[in-house]
């Protein structure tokens, strides 16, 4: 169970939830289960805000359950699983921009291998849910109830392998790539861990359009003692001709930070990152094949056309406790989706449509396991499109926080 409360100029807002979890092990088998019932009001996390804030498949105007769960398999040097979970892939401190994880979780297959300690290799496959309801499928109905059209949605996959090697200590770099795709059934290709789909896509779907690949790369390094360097690039579309142009641009993100630990007062932290994204990037002309599930963006929380600058400096002064002053300015530019111009040539942070500035402090305790409290004071500034933001944060807003959570 857990809770929190949010207090400002526009009132109060509410978020608690409920439910239960297990575990349990024999042998080399591992089974887990959480249910999660979701109750927030207003709604802080819809599909459209750009927020860290995870969401939910809404029932209601304000409630959501969450079933997350999964077999999996170990062995000395990996393990595989079938699971419903969440997914964040991309060194970061403040929203990852490969799998940034607010998304409601899915189910896939996942597979990690490390043969030696210098590579570590994931996988998975996922079905996603796309949301675009399929009419060839769809049907009408009659019953005791009266009669009613059953809507069916389109399938969606995705696949995604990441090689990390360790070529010194300390030093990750890590590549790999991911596809989209929305076959009326699973395609055995992609259930090929080691493949590069976009190169198989090709052959696939040979002579019409393509599904939707990216590719990623990512490199962190904490070879400095107490100072750990990291960087992340996202690719969703790249062509080697654009690159010397002046008004072309690929669809690109990429993210890059440091965070100073221990030094030079010991428990401390000190944290800079930056993200930009291009536009166009994480984004697909095709409903069927975005990169979203359940509409959530898969990627970074401020999708594409976007920049952002995080600071954040805490201090650890007794077991347990982690108190955190933290600087967020964030922008995003035109949607370029909605205007109906070309895929190239749009001009990165033309003009600013959305503006959130926030500055806070927050102090968080673990009494015991599982059990954490936290309480936080907030300066935020939010202007532009007010569909990108909930009503209750929009504009100037000095906001108290509060919560409580047991559980993992």
């Amino acid at each position: 169970m857990g809770g929190e409360l949010f207090l400002n100029s526009s009132g109060k807002a509410t978020y608690w939830r409920n439910g239960a979890e297990a575990r349990a092990y024999a042998g080399k088998w591992g089974f887990y289960a959480s249910l999660r019932d979701n109750h927030e009001k207003p709604f802080l996390g819809l599909p459209t805000f750009l927020t860290p804030r995870q969401g939910g498949h809404i029932k209601g105007s304000t409630d959501w359950s969450e079933m997350q769960g999964g077999i999996t398999y170990s062995w000395k040097w990996g393990n595989a699983g079938f699971v419903k979970d969440n997914i964040e892939w991309g060194t970061n401190y403040h929203g990852a921009n490969i799998f940034g994880g607010r998304n409601p979780s899915f189910i896939h297959l996942r597979l990690q291998l490390k043969p030696a300690k210098w590579f570590t290799f994931n996988y998975i496959h996922g079905w996603l849910n796309s949301m675009v309801v399929d009419s060839a499928n769809s049907y009408w109905l009659t019953s005791s109830y009266g009669t009613d059209y059953r809507e069916v949605y389109h399938k969606k996959y995705i696949a995604a392998n990441m090689f990390t090697f360790t070529p010194v200590k300390y030093l990750n770099i890590s590549a790999g790539n991911s596809i989209v795709y929305n076959n009326t059934s699973v395609n055995p290709a992609y259930l090929m861990p080691l493949f590069f789909y976009k190169s198989v896509d090709h052959s696939l779907t040979s002579g019409i359009e393509n599904m939707n690949s990216q590719m990623f790369l990512d490199i962190s390094s904490r070879q400095i003692k107490h100072l750990h360097l990291y960087a992340t690039l996202f690719i969703d579309e790249l062509a080697v001709s654009r690159i010397p142009k002046d008004d072309e641009w690929n669809f690109l993100s990429w993210k890059t930070g440091f965070r100073l630990s221990n030094y030079p007062i010991p428990d401390s932290y000190f944290t800079t990152e930056f993200t930009y994204t291009y536009p166009l990037a994480f984004q697909h002309n095709v409903p069927t094949i975005t990169f979203q599930s359940n509409r959530y963006n898969l990627g970074h929380y401020l999708t594409d056309n976007a920049r952002e600058w995080y600071i954040s400096a805490g201090y650890r002064p007794v077991s347990n406790l982690d108190v955190c002053l933290y600087f967020s300015d964030a922008v995003r530019g035109p949607d370029y989706t909605e205007k109906g111009v070309p895929r190239v040539g749009n001009p990165p942070l033309e003009s600013v449509e959305w503006h959130n500035t926030s500055v806070g402090l927050r102090g968080s305790y673990q009494f015991i396991h599982d059990l954490y409290t936290w309480v936080s004071l907030n300066h935020s500034n939010i202007s532009g499109d007010k569909r990108w933001s909930p009503g209750y944060f929009y504009g100037k807003k000095n906001t108290v926080n509060l919560g409580m959570t047991f559980g993992f």
